[in-house]
């Protein structure tokens, strides 16, 4: 449903919004959408975050901020924007189509100290990223450090907020990507009174963002503070879709069950503008605190939580330790099932092999190079030495008159 405009009074309407059930309007306006959700089960992507463990790269490498220099900075995001083509290329051979990019790419990218033209200095890699991304149907999104706080009293963190996110959309309008790809963020703080603290997201989002950060922006359901309900009086004052987290709506609810909380979240997405839900899976991890995240994936809870998504598109992050080792399993299991999104008629195919698996789909550790006997190692070094030559004979110095 379109944006309400913000008011004068909207602590009062958020406290309304965050404490009641949706009007009968926006119940109505919801189950509209559902509609064109109930379906049938769909194919989809799925990802991981940020890094791949398997690759010897970074695509976050970084410097100290003392030591800042354009000198320093140019070969740094070189090597990032290579790596990160590396991880893509890695992911597209394994059948990952969903993945989050580190914030890193750019050291600095929005601290005031970074003055070098770079999104100029790059422009063709970031194309070159883009059209690789594009022509493998790949999905894209950031997620924005936690330090990224739109509603903080602070107006100073506010500004350094919207900085960072410039920054980060940046990247993706330099990759010209369309609106699909995302910045997922959390709606923050509630500083002794959420009311107020979500008027002044609302506030923010409307008076403050750029048009272009606001059609990327996504808002997160978080385990703590603000649940689905909450995040849902967000898109109901700004239009901003719901990305959904599975495991922090098992910790954070208001007794909505899990497959009536995906389509309130599914229902938040435009399709074209948006694009499909994205949402990000986890688990617990087994005999540690509430909200901690699994090491790897559980075939069984993985499978189960699948049937939760009849009749929706989604494509999923999962928010798990090994990161690509269990989105290879993953991708496996939504294989068998005849689950997993093709890979698109402008498919490149990958200059390596992809890793292997074992039986159940895991992914198996890379072989570590032998290393070279004392002898081999000596021998090696002789076949590489120069044949020696004969030195020329030195004159003799020529006499003093």
């Amino acid at each position: 449903m379109p944006p309400k405009k913000l008011r004068s009074d909207a602590p009062n309407i958020i406290r309304h919004f965050a404490t009641t059930e949706a009007t009968s309007k926006q119940k109505r306006a919801r189950q509209h959408h559902f509609r064109r959700f109930r379906v049938s089960l769909r194919t989809m992507k799925i990802g991981y975050p940020c890094v791949n463990e398997t690759l010897p790269c970074s695509a976050a490498g970084t410097f100290r901020l003392a030591s800042y220099s354009p000198e320093r900075l140019v070969p740094t995001v070189a090597g990032n924007l290579a790596c990160l083509q590396q991880i893509l290329e890695w992911n597209v051979a394994h059948g990952l189509q969903f993945f989050r990019m580190g914030s890193g790419i750019v050291p600095f990218g929005s601290h005031e100290i970074n003055t070098f033209p770079w999104q100029t200095h790059f422009k063709s890699e970031f194309r070159a990223l883009g059209d690789y991304i594009r022509q493998n149907g790949l999905r894209i999104s950031f997620h924005p450090d936690q330090f990224v706080v739109l509603n903080s009293p602070d107006p100073a963190i506010v500004r350094r907020s919207i900085d960072e996110l410039i920054y980060q959309g940046s990247m993706l309008d330099l990759m010209e990507l369309d609106s699909t790809a995302k910045l997922q963020i959390h709606a923050g703080g509630a500083y002794g009174d959420k009311g107020a603290a979500l008027a002044r997201w609302t506030e923010t989002f409307h008076t403050m963002l750029p048009e272009a950060v606001k059609a990327r922006l996504v808002v997160e359901n978080d385990d703590r503070l603000y649940s689905l309900r909450e995040c849902l009086s967000l898109h109901d004052l700004t239009g901003v879709p719901i990305l959904f987290d599975n495991f922090h709506h098992e910790c954070l609810n208001h007794g909505e069950p899990m497959r009536e909380a995906l389509r309130l979240a599914a229902a938040t997405w435009h399709p074209t503008r948006d694009g499909v839900l994205m949402m990000d899976y986890s688990s617990q991890a087994p005999g540690e605190r509430r909200g901690k995240h699994t090491d790897t994936l559980v075939p069984e809870l993985f499978r189960d939580f699948v049937t939760e998504l009849e009749g929706l598109e989604v494509d999923m992050m999962l928010e798990i330790k090994d990161k690509e080792a269990s989105a290879v399993r993953g991708a496996q299991i939504l294989r068998e099932l005849g689950l997993l999104a093709p890979a698109p008629a402008g498919y490149v195919p990958p200059t390596f092999a992809p890793r292997p698996t074992d039986a159940e789909g895991r992914a198996l550790p890379p072989k570590k190079p032998r290393k070279a006997s004392p002898k081999a190692t000596a021998a090696a070094a002789s076949e590489a030495a120069p044949t020696p030559t004969s030195k020329p004979k030195r004159q003799p110095a020529t006499p003093k008159a």
